[in-house]
């Protein structure tokens, strides 16, 4: 099922015609580098923390337990507010940046945003690469954290609101993808400067952000606004001009009314967060921000962000861990690409629940190994068990990517209807945002106080969630968003119980809710 901005598909499910020009797959590529940027932020703070030399010269605390496992134990050894401050602040300045996105996002366009995220993102590298002490090294995050809420309030947006309909879907899951690579390019890195002698390689590893940063700056310079944009802005003529250029063709008229029509209906739209806790809107609401929390309480971000020190602490040897966090990484995307071709072809369910499976029983397998062969003050882990610890962690991430990792952003951005989409879609954001900044924060003090207990902790939420998934969670694989409501809510065992077909939305057009068809896709723009 196509994700995207203002759906390009009538009422009818007619889809208007559009060619895959060269601009929209330049573009596209172009921008999803903010998924790339996103990705190396996550992936490089793990392994810099496990680096020698930048614990000792930020976290000298941290540095003196690691070379002496005995005064704190394997597990507590970096269990540490600050260091996981470093990595958790990005995080609360993208949740902090989201507010002034979504009003940038709508009112200067989805162009100038990227533009602004980039700018945040090489101001960001700067300070890091050039750190010397640690209110620079925390400053230099958060203005990345700035360029994180930023980019990912414009760039899916952007992706679903240029391609055309029919590749719209994969389109969506680009951003998604380019976060995975960003994580596999950080372990990548993070392998060849930890060899560095001489103490400067964490200062490479922060600083070859600048790559991406640069890529994602250059292409908001050179991409074209997006067609929706400039109509939302009342730049109709320019939005006519720009719709006929990406779809590669005259015939276009339809394609134009329809967005200008989507457009009007919008702004239409007085109270969207009043709607939006309307009792016929409560389904979405209540499913969007359960896949939030759920997505952040499988675990991942923990392993994602700390996979080296996480390794490290299993008694890998620092090589050894950043090794196996590349490892690590390269499963990550790849699962990704499975989610492309077929999470339209065998589900949504299917996928979050097979998944469920998967992670909860690799989760158990690993608290098991662990709870019987890494005590506090053991010096290794038996080579055959840390192959197998490194294969369960492969096939625990390989679940999460190609099932909770893409579909906790796809489902919310085809189930709002368009008169709550944008509201919807913001809380959505600030939601995962918000409990990524909490899981960041606190998992390594977790990882000292529960030790294996943690990966049990993470394995009891995946049973939650699945269950939530069996009974709650309805599918909406091949349905058109103008038939969600009858062909989905109104047809689900619980759900059906809000749609109350003598409600209508606080708009004040009456007919808003019979076009919800027009939104369709993730967008974190809100009416705030």
């Amino acid at each position: 099922m196509p994700a995207g901005g203002f759906s390009s598909v009538t009422p009818a499910g007619v889809e208007f015609e559009a060619k895959i020009t060269p601009i929209v797959i330049i573009s596209c590529i172009m921008a999803a580098t903010g998924g790339l940027m996103f990705g190396y932020d996550v992936g490089v703070s793990g392994g810099v923390t496990s680096m020698p030399d930048f614990l000792k010269k930020f976290f000298p605390v941290v540095y003196r337990k690691t070379r002496n496992p005995g005064i704190d134990g394997n597990y507590c050894k970096y269990d540490n507010q600050g260091l996981q401050l470093f990595t958790s602040s990005l995080y609360l300045a993208g949740l902090t940046a989201t507010f002034f996105a979504s009003y940038t996002t709508r009112r200067l366009g989805r162009r100038l945003t990227m533009l602004i995220a980039g700018f945040f993102f090489i101001a960001g590298v700067v300070l890091n690469a050039a750190a010397q002490d640690l209110a620079m090294l925390i400053f230099g995050r958060i203005l990345l954290g700035c360029g994180v809420g930023f980019a990912n309030q414009a760039v899916p947006l952007f992706l679903s609101e240029i391609a055309p309909t029919r590749i719209r879907g994969g389109l969506n899951i680009l951003f998604q993808l380019n976060v995975t690579i960003g994580i596999l390019f950080a372990s990548l890195v993070n392998y060849g400067t930890a060899k560095i002698t001489g103490g400067w390689g964490w200062r490479l590893s922060l600083g070859l952000a600048g790559i991406p940063a640069l890529l994602l700056t250059v292409g908001a310079l050179l991409v074209v606004d997006s067609p929706n944009s400039l109509i939302e802005r009342g730049r109709l003529d320019e939005g006519k001009a720009v719709l006929r250029k990406i779809r590669g063709t005259d015939k276009i008229e339809p394609e134009f009314l329809e967005l200008v029509e989507a457009s009007r209906i919008a702004k239409e739209v007085k109270h969207p967060f009043r709607n939006l806790l309307k009792r016929r809107n409560r389904p979405q609401l209540v499913i969007a921000v359960a896949l939030q929390i759920f997505q952040q309480c499988t675990g991942i971000n923990a392993i994602m962000f700390y996979a080296p020190v996480l390794f490290d602490t299993l008694g890998f040897g620092n090589d050894a861990a950043l090794y196996s966090a590349v490892i690590t990484g390269a499963v990550n995307v790849l699962s990704t690409v499975v989610s492309i071709y077929s999470v339209d072809k065998v589900g949504r369910r299917v996928l979050l629940l097979e998944a469920g499976v998967q992670m909860f029983i690799s989760q158990v397998i690993i608290a098991i190994i662990l709870a019987f062969k890494v005590k506090d003050h053991s010096e290794d882990l038996h080579k055959g068990f840390a192959i197998l610890v490194v294969v369960m962690i492969c096939t625990f991430v390989s679940a999460f990517a190609w099932s909770w990792g893409p579909l906790g952003w796809l489902i919310p951005s085809e189930t709002f209807p368009l008169e709550t989409r944008s509201a919807g879609q913001s809380v959505t954001v600030c939601v995962n945002l918000l409990f990524t900044f909490v899981i960041a924060q606190a998992f390594l003090s977790m990882l000292c106080h529960f030790k294996y207990g943690i990966f049990l902790f993470f394995s009891g939420w995946v049973v939650i969630m699945s269950i939530f998934t069996l009974f709650l969670i309805p599918e909406t694989k091949n349905i058109p968003i103008e038939e969600m409501t009858e062909r989905v809510w109104k047809q689900h065992w619980f759900w059906k119980r809000f749609m109350d077909d003598d409600e209508v939305a606080d708009v004040t057009n009456g007919d808003i809710a019979k076009k919800n068809g027009h939104a369709n896709g993730f967008d974190p723009t809100s009416q705030l």
